[in-house]
């Protein structure tokens, strides 16, 4: 019996390996997060739009889940290309790193309003001067093993510029 769970815990680590394998990498780590917030808003701004800020990691292959689905759904892709500038904000919790990056943390934390006490992704919606509106916990939008497109949409539909005001 111990031999059979062994088996079986070694496949479906192998097989959760394989799946966050083959997801697209879509975290930068080597860029700031506050410049890239700062950079994205500047841009949103100017369009009338706001900032989707997606907070996570390559770490995380509920992450990487979110960002293919998204991006492999007409419909949702369509409201986010027309309402949002969307951008991956490359967060790790446990990683203790440098203290510049401890300390990079908890300004970017600070920034979205802690948003960091929710499961990964974190969806931070920034209105165009940088305030948070709204901080979705991404675990509401899940189905099985991926994510809702009505739930998804519903959200994303929710949080434009035009729905807010």
């Amino acid at each position: 019996m111990k031999r059979i769970f062994s088996v079986l815990f070694t496949l479906v680590l192998t097989f959760s390996a394989a799946a966050q394998t083959t997801l697209k990498k879509i975290y930068n780590e080597d860029i700031n997060p506050i410049e890239q917030i700062d950079k994205a808003l500047v841009k949103a701004k100017s369009e009338g739009k706001f900032v989707i800020c997606q907070v996570g990691g390559n770490w995380c292959p509920w992450c990487l889940r979110f960002a293919d689905f998204i991006t492999n759904d007409t419909a949702i892709s369509r409201v986010i290309d027309e309402n949002f500038k969307y951008i991956h904000i490359n967060y790790n919790p446990r990683k203790s790193g440098s203290v510049e990056t401890q300390q990079q943390a908890k300004a970017l934390m600070k920034r979205l309003n802690n948003c960091g006490r929710f499961g990964f992704p974190v969806i931070v919606v920034l209105d165009g001067e940088g305030r948070v509106v709204h901080i979705q916990d991404s675990s509401f939008l899940e189905e099985e093993q991926g994510y809702n497109q009505e739930k998804v949409l519903r959200f994303f539909k929710g949080w434009t510029p035009q729905a807010v005001k």
